[in-house]
């Protein structure tokens, strides 16, 4: 058991499967009292009966007030993991604003409006603990999707800064950053998602084992795939060297599709 989840009151967004499938019964798993939000309700109520949680339903940008109400009164654990993946045209094609809208405000709004709904009771007593489920695309970038990486660093970019100015006092924050993840979103990722993502895929599982690693260590980036710190060091090093070969990637992309 990890200690300091036990008895935690806990909300994942996104939990109708994946890798908030995942997170919600490994921190049932550990003694928390889980609250399993989805836009979906019936695959969150699905997940909340199979671990014994609770079930909220609906947009993850505006579940925090229910969410609490649902555990009592008190959030000790957020896992902002819902997330969306889309593609918001290249240069010189038609430009898709309602994609690149709905990325900002799932992608990075969302964990906004849940640290801003938060915080103050974080604040007030002491500790709080805010999970963001980023992508190795927000230390690095994907080819195909401007969007999802874009508003992946934003994500990154958030809770790093989280971390930064609440640390002293009591909020403990971690980055999610894998690469592939066996979902229905690497499915949906196209032959983008075949050609850099799917070779090296792993589990939600594995996802949720490098979390509990992270917060025993008290570790704010969380690294399901470890190579991707070599890459995040390579391209901060050499950044001309690094576009270049994803650059490559890119050109043998385009000569596949």
């Amino acid at each position: 058991m990890v200690q300091a989840v036990q008895d935690a009151k806990v909300v994942v967004t996104g939990a109708g499967g994946g890798i908030g499938a995942a997170l919600a019964r490994r921190f049932a798993a550990q003694g928390a009292r889980v609250v399993v939000n989805d836009l979906d309700a019936d695959r969150a109520k699905a997940v909340a009966e199979e671990i014994g949680g609770l079930a909220v339903p609906g947009d993850a940008s505006s579940i925090v007030a229910e969410a609490r109400d649902a555990l009592g009164g008190t959030v000790d654990v957020y896992c902002a993991n819902a997330g969306v993946g889309r593609d918001g045209g290249e240069p010189g094609e038609p430009l898709d604003e309602q994609g690149w809208a709905l990325s900002w405000d799932v992608n990075v709004m969302a964990h906004v409006r849940a640290a801003h709904a938060l915080l103050p009771d974080w604040l007030e007593r002491g500790g709080g603990r805010f999970v963001s489920t980023v992508s190795a695309a927000g230390l690095l970038t994907m080819i195909g999707t401007a969007p999802y990486s874009v508003t992946k660093h934003g994500a990154y970019a958030f809770a790093e800064w989280l971390s930064l100015t609440y640390r002293h006092r009591g909020v403990k924050v971690h980055a999610i950053c894998p690469q592939g993840v066996r979902t229905d979103m690497l499915d949906a990722s196209g032959s983008a998602g075949d050609l850099v993502l799917k070779p090296t895929a792993i589990e939600p599982e594995d996802v949720a084992d490098a979390l509990f690693r992270g917060i025993e260590e008290d570790r704010f980036l969380i690294l399901p795939h470890p190579e991707v710190a070599e890459y995040y060091q390579a391209r901060a090093a050499e950044p001309d060297r690094w576009l270049a070969g994803m650059n490559r990637l890119q050109q043998q992309w385009e000569a596949n599709r």
